[in-house]
């Protein structure tokens, strides 16, 4: 028997809508917690969410932005975070896609992180992956100088087309030369799937690349 799903907030409820976005922007969302001017760590896809918690429980001077396009995960997300002291987190229901187009200011994002995207392995299906060149070209747009990008994925085909994307964008360096990219990178909070795939024995592909 499936568990109900449980839509009481109980504490502070971190979610916010793009047009609230729109309409007040960042500081007055992430106010009083943190002052302007902010500065912005994007995940997107934050599945389960455990990596989102490492990340605003160890950098409190970031404001964390958790994108996800699941109802369920954001909702159950957010009961998480109200369990917490956390106060740098925000959580946004839309596409990746619709965050980084309309949300986020060109020079306005210290680091993205794209954990283990959708691989959408059937030829037919690959423009569908979130990980190609329009959408890097975006991410460069809204890193501020120095600031960075990290993407890993678990599918070898999807891996390449990744690699290809990163290093054709002529505004991001590759954080990891000579290395393309990693297997592993130490010190680095796993994910819940990650530990899944890294028992069953697959290849694990990590990427930084830097704005330029």
């Amino acid at each position: 028997m499936a568990r109900k799903l449980k839509y009481d907030i109980p504490g502070p409820d971190r979610r916010v809508s793009p047009d609230e976005v729109r309409e007040k922007g960042w500081p007055a969302l992430f106010a009083p917690d943190l002052a302007a001017p902010l500065r912005l760590a994007v995940e997107i896809g934050f599945g389960r969410g455990e990596f989102l918690l490492h990340l605003a429980e160890s950098r409190p001077g970031l404001a964390h932005v958790g994108v996800e396009v699941s109802f369920k995960r954001v909702l159950k997300m957010a009961r998480r975070l109200a369990r917490t002291e956390l106060g740098n987190v925000r959580l946004v229901e839309a596409t990746g896609e619709e965050v980084v187009r309309d949300l986020l200011a060109e020079g306005s994002v210290q680091e993205f992180w794209i954990n283990f995207p959708d691989p959408w392995p059937k030829k037919r299906h690959h423009r569908r992956r979130l990980v190609q060149p329009p959408l890097v070209a975006r991410l460069a747009d809204r890193l501020v100088p120095g600031g960075e990008l990290h993407v890993a994925t678990d599918h070898a085909d999807y891996a390449e087309a990744i690699d290809e994307a990163l290093a054709g964008e002529p505004r991001l360096e590759n954080a990891l030369a000579p290395e393309r990219f990693l297997r592993d990178v130490p010190g680095r909070l796993p994910t819940a799937y990650e530990l899944e795939w890294r028992r069953e024995g697959r290849a694990l592909h990590f990427w930084t690349y830097r704005r330029r």
